[in-house]
């Protein structure tokens, strides 16, 4: 199982509507297919200032590849991004001990940003340092 966790904050202009906005589009991607399991919510105790968290289970390398390109996901992430002021990728888990599975992981995201360099484009300025 790999577990992959987003920490993030809201832009102060975000209203109240926009908030739930964005969650329910999270929630939307975090319900497709090759989800196992996931939460959308407050982030608990965060000492980086982080608000909500997103988190999603998936099964292997072969699902985490579906759900990156999955059209309610690439179809959900230009609808959250200018709500955000902040995002942090990770840290994400896995029980599964392939010495590899870091630089795989690496290298779906990599595929990703080459596919979609727009998204990448978005994204990048959110990203905490």
């Amino acid at each position: 199982m790999i577990v992959h966790m987003l920490r993030f904050t809201f832009k102060e202009t975000a209203t109240e509507e926009d908030r739930e906005h964005v969650l329910a589009v999270l929630r939307r991607t975090a319900s497709v297919e090759s989800v196992s399991f996931s939460t959308v919510g407050q982030c608990l105790g965060d000492p980086d200032g982080f608000t909500h968290a997103y988190c999603v289970g998936i099964t292997d390398l072969p699902s985490l590849r579906r759900y990156m390109h999955d059209p309610v996901h690439l179809a959900g992430d230009p609808q959250v991004t200018p709500y955000l002021a902040r995002i942090a990728i990770g840290p994400d888990l896995s029980d599964d001990m392939t010495p590899t599975l870091a630089r795989d992981i690496l290298a779906l995201h990599e595929e990703k940003v080459a596919l979609y360099p727009e998204w990448a484009a978005e994204l990048g300025p959110l990203l905490a340092a």
